[in-house]
């Protein structure tokens, strides 16, 4: 494969590869990550011999701020081939069932598309002092597409799904860790060398093992596939409704998707730019 352009992959050895999210201004997730990351995944499980792969990021104040939402022509794709599967919902469904450990390691803001990122990962380890989590998108007229609303439940509860997606609020790391939206959150200084050691640790097993260990989980966890198409065409479908257009391109004309006070607190920008029918320009 080529080399990625928006990450870094390492391979520290055979069973254990690291990718680092790179791809500034904000860590955007996008069509063209979504391949590259897709082609990863595809050489892991040819090579038969990778264990464990870690995601974390290059830049300390975005893991993945969210996913790019500037794509007109993706948004065009999409309303004329309702029948597809979009290619980042089945990039996650795939995520999820890679035969081997998959682990993220928070550090910064993993909002909308992050935070569906890590949902899809086997294990979330976050900073204490850095780690930003949340979806966002019902300050943006939107549900969110990723499939929060079907992988939370089973991790934080009924109620602090609801909590989550309706407040749109972002959660630190020791928050996350008390709802059980990330496995554990450590301070800063000692999040990479638990990751590190973990990741080892896994690698050096028997990978038949590991393999069977997540078919085992994954049958008594995963939900059905249909369910991910059916936010995914949700949250398309909203992207095409004056609510959303209205909040977006306020937003987009305040600093999104560059590295902004808005990206760093968007939770609290959306607020300022709802969108009412028949009031001119919302609140």
């Amino acid at each position: 494969m080529a080399s990625p352009t928006r990450f870094t992959l390492t391979e520290h050895s055979p069973t254990l590869w690291r990718v680092t999210f790179d791809n500034p201004p904000v860590n955007l997730i996008d069509s063209t990550m979504t391949s590259e990351l897709d082609e990863v995944f595809t050489r892991a499980e040819k090579s038969d011999r990778v264990a464990v792969i870690v995601f974390d990021s290059a830049d300390p104040e975005f893991f993945m701020a969210h996913y790019d939402l500037s794509a007109k022509d993706e948004l065009d794709h999409v309303l004329a081939h309702p029948e597809e599967v979009h290619p980042y919902t089945a990039l996650l469904t795939r995520l999820t069932k890679l035969p081997f450990a998959t682990i993220s390691s928070v550090r910064g803001i993993a909002r909308g598309a992050g935070s569906e990122f890590l949902l899809a990962t086997d294990m979330r380890f976050a900073s204490l002092e850095k780690a930003v989590i949340g979806q966002f998108e019902i300050g943006m007229s939107a549900i969110a597409g990723g499939g929060p609303a079907t992988r939370l439940p089973g991790l934080v509860g009924r109620g602090r799904t609801f909590e989550i997606l309706y407040g749109g609020l972002d959660l630190d790391g020791a928050r996350a860790e008390q709802y059980g939206y990330v496995n554990r959150a450590f301070p800063d200084a000692e999040l990479d060398s638990f990751v590190d050691e973990l990741a080892t640790r896994i690698s050096s097993f028997d990978l038949q093992t590991i393999r069977d260990v997540k078919r085992f989980v994954n049958v008594a966890t995963l939900r059905p596939d249909a369910e991910f198409k059916d936010q995914m065409d949700a949250f398309w479908a909203a992207v095409n409704r004056p609510a959303q257009q209205h909040v977006a391109g306020k937003l987009f004309e305040a600093g999104l998707q560059q590295r902004s006070e808005l990206e760093r607190d968007l939770p609290q920008w959306v607020t300022r730019f709802q969108y009412r029918a028949g009031a001119g320009e919302g609140q």
